[in-house]
C-alpha cells in the first residue's frame, strides 16, 4: 500500500510540475523560432532577440519597469521591515489592531479594488499619473509581503542577543543595525526579491496608476498580445524568466553559504 501511494504521489508531482512548466518551456523554445507563426516551427533563429533589441517601445517599457521595481522594492523593504519590527517588538499599543489590518489588507484585496482606490486617491491629491504614481502604488501593495516575510523571522529571533548588546551600552539603533539586521538579513533579502518580482509582474494596478511615459513592460506586452502573439514577445518573456531564475539561484546560493558559515561558527564556538 505504501509503495502504491508513493508511486501515486510521484506521478501527481510530476504531472503537476509538467502542467506548470511545460508552457514556459514551449515559450522559451518558440522564442528561437524562425517563423512568425508561434505554433509552426521553421528552424532555429535568434533574429527575434535582435528585433526585440531594436524595438524602442519595448526597451523603454523595460527600463521603466526596472526602475519602478528597484525603487518600489527598496522602499517597500525598508517600510515592511519597520512594520515587522513594530508588530513583533511592541505587542500592545493604541491602534495595533487597525495597524495590523492595514498591513495585511493588501494581501487579500483584489488588485482591481486596490488599483481603483489608488487611482481615486491620486486624482483627489492632484497627482498626475506617471512614474511616481506607479512607484507609490507598487510600494503600497508589496510592502505587506515584505512585512510578513520579515515578521516570520523576527518571531523566532533570540531577543537575548539584543539584550546583551544593550547591557553592554549599545543604543537601540546600533543594536538593530549590528545585531538584529545581520541575523534577519536573509529574510529581508527574500522580502526585497519578492517585492521586486511582484513589481515586475504587476499589470492590473499599474494600469490604473500609470500615465503617459510610464508604460511598464507587462502593459506593453499585454497591448501587443491583444493583436497577436509573436516570437518577439516570446523573446521578451524568455529574458524575464532568465532574470528571475538567476535571481532565485543567486539568493539560494547566498543563503546556503550563510547557513554553512553559521554552522561552522557554531561548531567553532562549541569547541
Amino acid at each position: 500500500m505504501n509503495s502504491v501511494w508513493s508511486r501515486f504521489n510521484i506521478v501527481s508531482v510530476v504531472l503537476g510540475f509538467a502542467f506548470l512548466y511545460t508552457p514556459i518551456v514551449l515559450l522559451v523554445i518558440y522564442s528561437f523560432n524562425e517563423s512568425k507563426l508561434v505554433t509552426v516551427w521553421a528552424g532555429f533563429s535568434t533574429k527575434w532577440y535582435v528585433e526585440m533589441l531594436n524595438n524602442r517601445g519595448l526597451l523603454d517599457a523595460a527600463w521603466v519597469t526596472a526602475q519602478v521595481a528597484f525603487l518600489s522594492a527598496t522602499v517597500a523593504t525598508v517600510l515592511g521591515t519597520m512594520a515587522a519590527v513594530v508588530l513583533t517588538r511592541h505587542m500592545r499599543f493604541r491602534g495595533r489592531v487597525l495597524f495590523t489590518g492595514m498591513i495585511y489588507a493588501p494581501l487579500v484585496m483584489p488588485d482591481v479594488i486596490t488599483g481603483l482606490s489608488l487611482l481615486l486617491l491620486f486624482v483627489a491629491m492632484g497627482l498626475g499619473r506617471g512614474f511616481l504614481t506607479v512607484t507609490l502604488a507598487h510600494i503600497t501593495f508589496s510592502m505587506c509581503f515584505v512585512a510578513v516575510v520579515v515578521q516570520s523571522r523576527l518571531l523566532t529571533f533570540d531577543r537575548s542577543l539584543e539584550e546583551a548588546a544593550m547591557d553592554l551600552g549599545a543604543p537601540p539603533l546600533r543594536t538593530f543595525l549590528q545585531i538584529t539586521l545581520p541575523v534577519i538579513l536573509p529574510a529581508v533579502v527574500s522580502g526585497w526579491m519578492l517585492a521586486f518580482t511582484l513589481s515586475l509582474d504587476d499589470l492590473v494596478i499599474a494600469s490604473f496608476a500609470s500615465g503617459p511615459g510610464a508604460t511598464t513592460l507587462p502593459m506593453k506586452i499585454y497591448s501587443q498580445v491583444r493583436l497577436g502573439v509573436t516570437p518577439e514577445i516570446n523573446a521578451v518573456c524568455t529574458i524575464l524568466i532568465a532574470i528571475v531564475t538567476l535571481g532565485v539561484i543567486a539568493a539560494s546560493l547566498v543563503n546556503k553559504r550563510r547557513e554553512v558559515q553559521r554552522l561552522r561558527d557554531e561548531q567553532s564556538a562549541a569547541r
